[in-house]
């Protein structure tokens, strides 16, 4: 890896590193949601899911989509919901191995 590659991904993780972001990334795995569906569903301030969404999708994360005067998020694409699914693997592979 070159220099800005290490950056990059170091980047990328530090985006997954935000517990707040992890849950909003963990509700899109199961689907497409709008702010509304996401603030309702986490408990969450419209304001705090906004700017969250806004760094997902700044760092390609997450994809979205209007429909009318609604917005709709989802996974940008399968390495985002690889990610996800080997941390929650390896959190319970350690937390078993205790």
């Amino acid at each position: 890896m070159d220099d800005q590659e290490v950056k990059d991904v170091a980047d990328v993780f530090r985006i997954f590193g935000d517990p707040t972001r992890v849950r909003i990334l963990g509700l899109l795995m199961e689907g497409e949601f709008s702010v509304t569906d996401i603030t309702q569903k986490l408990d969450m301030t419209q304001s705090a899911v906004s700017h969250q969404l806004r760094i997902l999708r700044d760092s390609r994360l997450v994809r979205s989509r209007r429909d009318g005067k609604q917005i709709f998020y989802a996974l940008d694409d399968d390495h985002v919901r690889t990610i996800l699914f080997m941390g929650l693997e390896h959190v319970r592979e350690a937390e078993s191995g205790k």
